[in-house]
């Protein structure tokens, strides 16, 4: 099976890429949950976030470069199908956040009811 976000580093496949690093792309993902939604890519295929900790590594420092434009943001990737992850690349979505947006999280403090 072909890698979509493989065929999208090697411009093969279309895609709106926002920012670049040596290593690393951000683009728009094509269903944004909020605005300014973007997905931070690695060049080289790695399946998730823990096969690779360098790779991981150089991927979360651009979701870092781009969050500190940000006033609030989550940066979130996944870790096997219990997990949801469906693209098997490593990815990150770096999601700017608003009050009251409503885009709630599974583990947020209004829905379980306790907080760090």
């Amino acid at each position: 099976m072909k890698c979509i976000f493989c065929s999208i580093v090697a411009g093969k496949a279309p895609a709106t890429v926002v920012r670049s690093w040596p290593d690393v792309i951000a683009i728009r993902p094509l269903n944004p949950v909020t605005a300014g939604h973007l997905l931070v890519i690695p060049h080289r295929h790695v399946a998730d976030v823990g096969e690779a900790p360098d790779v991981s590594g150089y991927t979360m420092a651009a979701a870092a470069d781009l969050t500190a434009e940000l006033r609030a943001a989550n940066i979130i990737t996944r870790k096997g199908v219990a997990a949801t992850q469906t693209q098997f690349h490593l990815h990150l979505h770096v999601v700017p956040r608003a009050e009251g947006d409503a885009l709630l999280l599974p583990w947020t403090p209004m829905q379980v009811g306790n907080s760090c």
